[in-house]
This record gives C-alpha cells, sequence and structure tokens, in this order.
C-alpha cells in the first residue's frame, strides 16, 4: 500500500526469510561465516540457539544458499516426530528405500549411501530447525546418527537450530553423551538499540528506499523497546508504522507512528490461540474428534471409510438431554470420551501418514474450542483429528489432519495447507509412529 509513496520496490518489512534482506550487522555475518565454517569441517554437531524471532530461520536459509554445490541438504522443518520417523524422513530426502517396520534396516541403508557419497567427496548435512521441540528419544537418535563415520571422518553433519529451551533439555542428565558430541556453539543475541536502527535503514535501502533516514531517533527508541531487539518483531512494528506515515501523509517515522504500531500489535499480551507450540512427552490418553460444535450442521469424519458426524450447534446441544453419541463431542464440553480419533488412531494402516498441525501444551478446552474456530474457516474439518495428552499433570493436545497413503501425498497436502496454517511448522507423521508415542 505504501510502496510508490516511499519509493519502495517491495515491501522493507516482509517477514518471509529472502537473502537480500539478511542483515550482517551485529555480528550476524560473523556467525554465518563461522557456521559455514563449523559445518563444511564435519568435526560434529553444530547448535545455533536464539529467541523466538531473532532470525534463526534467516540465518538457517543464508547457510542453505551459501553451502557448496559437494553438500547434499536434509532439511528437517519440524522435529516434533519420534526417532524411527526422523530416520524415514532422512531417508526419504536422499531417496533411499525404507519401510516403517524396519528401522535398522533403513539405518543400515542410510549408512551404506552415507559411504557412498563420501567416497564421491560428497557431504550430507542435515538442519534440524526448530530443535528445543524434539522428544529426548529423538535427540538420542541425533547422537547416535552422529556417530557414523568412515574412519576419522563423520559421514553426516547435523545442526540444530532451537530456541533457549534447547539448551535446558540438553542439560538434563540423560542427554549428557549428546552435549560432548556438541563441537560448535552459536548464540544469536537480540539487537542493540543501535543495531536496530542500522537494521531499519539496511531493510529500507534493501527495499529500493533512496531518501533520508526516515525513522526519528525517539521511533526507533521505542520500536527496540517494545521488540526486545527481536528482528520479527522488529519487521512488525516498523511495517505497522510505515502504513501509519503513510496514512498521515508523511514521510518520516514519528513517535506518534511508533505508538500507533505498538498499540496495534500488543506484544506484551499477546496469547497464540493453540498456545504454545512444543514436543509433548506425555502420553496420549484421550481420542476426540473435532466436532465441537463449530458451526450448525458441520461435519466430522471420525476415522477412514466411517460416516461424517452431523453436529448440532452449541445452543441447540446445551439444550438438549438426549445423550451424546460415542463419535460425536458435546460442543459444550470436553471432558466426554470420545471413540472417533481412536478409532482413527487404531484402524488406519500405520504406515498411513498425517500432518500433525500442532501441540497445544497446558492448554485449556476454551484455547481448544478457539483454536478449532480458526482452523475450521480454512481446513476441511472431517480432516481434523485431536488426540488429548498429559504431560506433568496438565491438559494438553495435539492436533491432526489427514490420513495418506503415502509420504508424496502427504507432503504435497502439507505444503497446499494455508500459509496461516504452515506458520507452525507442521510435520509429517506416521501413523504407526503415531501410536508409539502413545
Amino acid at each position: 500500500m505504501y510502496l510508490s509513496h516511499f519509493g519502495l520496490t517491495e515491501p522493507p518489512f516482509k517477514l518471509t526469510s529472502h537473502p537480500d534482506f539478511f542483515y550482517d550487522g551485529a555480528q550476524r555475518g560473523a556467525t554465518l561465516e563461522a557456521l559455514l565454517y563449523a559445518v563444511t569441517s564435519g568435526e560434529g554437531i553444530v547448535k545455533v540457539v536464539g529467541e523466538v524471532g531473532s532470525g534463526k530461520t534467516m540465518l538457517c536459509q543464508m547457510l542453505i544458499d551459501r553451502l557448496p554445490g559437494s553438500v547434499d541438504l536434509v532439511y528437517l522443518s519440524n522435529p516434533a516426530i519420534s526417532p524411527d520417523d526422523i530416520l524415514f524422513a532422512i531417508a526419504d530426502e536422499l531417496k533411499l528405500p525404507w519401510d516403517t517396520t524396519r528401522p535398522i534396516q533403513a539405518m543400515k541403508n542410510l549408512q551404506a549411501c552415507l559411504i557412498d557419497k563420501y567416497s564421491a567427496n560428497r557431504q550430507v548435512v542435515v538442519l534440524v530447525d526448530e530443535a528445543h521441540a524434539m522428544p529426548p528419544e529423538s535427540l538420542e537418535r541425533v547422537r547416535l546418527l552422529s556417530n557414523l563415520e568412515n574412519g576419522h571422518h563423520k559421514l553426516l553433519q547435523m545442526v540444530l537450530f532451537g530456541q533457549p529451551e534447547l539448551e535446558q533439555n540438553l542439560a538434563l542428565p540423560g542427554m549428557r553423551q549428546l552435549r560432548e558430541r556438541i563441537v560448535h556453539h552459536f548464540q544469536l543475541a537480540p539487537l542493540a538499540r543501535k543495531d536496530v536502527a542500522d537494521y531499519l535503514q539496511f531493510r529500507m535501502r534493501a527495499a529500493g528506499y533512496k531518501g533520508p533516514d526516515n525513522f526519528a531517533s525517539a521511533a526507533i527508541r521505542l520500536i527496540a523497546k517494545e521488540s526486545e531487539g527481536l528482528t520479527r518483531r522488529i519487521n512488525i512494528l516498523a511495517d505497522k508504522a510505515l502504513l501509519a506515515a503513510f496514512a498521515d501523509g508523511g514521510f518520516q517515522v514519528t513517535v506518534r507512528h511508533a505508538r500507533q504500531a505498538i498499540r496495534d500489535s500488543g506484544f506484551r499480551a499477546v496469547i497464540l490461540p493453540w498456545g504454545r507450540i512444543v514436543w509433548i512427552g506425555g502420553s496420549l490418553t484421550l481420542g476426540v474428534s473435532l466436532g465441537l460444535g463449530l458451526q450448525a450442521g458441520s461435519s466430522v469424519m471420525p476415522a477412514s471409510g466411517s460416516a461424517p458426524v452431523q453436529l448440532t450447534s452449541p445452543v441447540e446441544a446445551v439444550a438438549t438431554t438426549s445423550p451424546v453419541p460415542k463419535t460425536a463431542v458435546a460442543p459444550h464440553t470436553l471432558d466426554v470420551p470420545l471413540q472417533a480419533a481412536t478409532d482413527w488412531i487404531l484402524n488406519t494402516p500405520p504406515d498411513f501418514f498425517t500432518i500433525q498441525l500442532m501441540s497445544m501444551v497446558n492448554s485449556s478446552s476454551d484455547q481448544l474450542r478457539s483454536t478449532l474456530m480458526h482452523l475450521s474457516r480454512q481446513l476441511d474439518l472431517r480432516q481434523l483429528y485431536v488426540l488429548q495428552a498429559t504431560l506433568q499433570g496438565r491438559p494438553s493436545y495435539v492436533v491432526y489432519y489427514g490420513a495418506y497413503a503415502n509420504r508424496a501425498d502427504a507432503l504435497q497436502a502439507m505444503m497446499a495447507l494455508p500459509d496461516s496454517v504452515r506458520v507452525g511448522r507442521p510435520v509429517l507423521r506416521t501413523l504407526g509412529g503415531v501410536r508409539r508415542d502413545g
């Protein structure tokens, strides 16, 4: 909307990672160079830690772009999956045959493939995004994979990108062996106030701006304070502030514009409708379908091959005195044990795939209902399923989408998800893996 007003060729503060907008100040450039050296030297596991929105995804994208052509890359966007599923995902990326019932054979096939690639002077690098979400068993699989070597050379280079919770997970007593195999550690710190000023102008120039610096010092101070130096927040605030300046017909972003952006963003009070998205390590204890009375006449597909269950509206459900069917959820309560999602888990073939959309840790029924209302406007309710979980006695939920006969179909479905859903970093799961976790 404001591009021509400011003489821009593209949005300067878009959230998607683009190499032209990589800011190499505040040690970002030096970190990238060191990371490239650490990865290509192949000495062991590399770890990159930073707060939410600190620029880990951008750094990861830059690493991908800068890796030499002799590297075969495996990118795991969400590792909140079982150890075997991580193994199968790597094997799949390397075009290796695998069978969900034979993980040992898959490991042998992978090792043989890695030896062949090493003989051909090729290196395999696995980038694990959101590594803080890995369950302990999957972290242990990372350690075992890092042990694969040929003489004195590692056959598989692992890079873990994660939030500070990754440090806490690695500090657990059972993680000592993995900690000792991490040979390079990188920390992405938030931007200092002076770096925020440089960052804002760098992004403006990268987007084609040719005028004088247009963010007032007082506005920069407010943006730096409210964003806490996190680049994602800076981008959001700066974009809104530019829009406010455009609405005023001005070219300089003032304190008033920054305050408008801050009021519109509300970072201090932000609560995602589905809670914090992390791995649930507890047991899956209760199956529920997503028929929560999101709208009158909506239907739920309880299991592959089963008929949809027609649901009444919340008002109708509360008013009725008739018992709730076993395959339906009373819209006014989440305490009714349901068979629908349980049947889906138990009766769908174990080699089928599903998409794990998110995990909702310590979430209330109201938060779940809000999440489902959000999803119902974008996805087919007949393909949505929820499993309730317990984590240290806290109610939590895992949301799945669909069942697919092969990985290719599942991957295609995942890539077709709306951007607002994909931002939660969904991940492919096998039904067998879901069962094992339960």
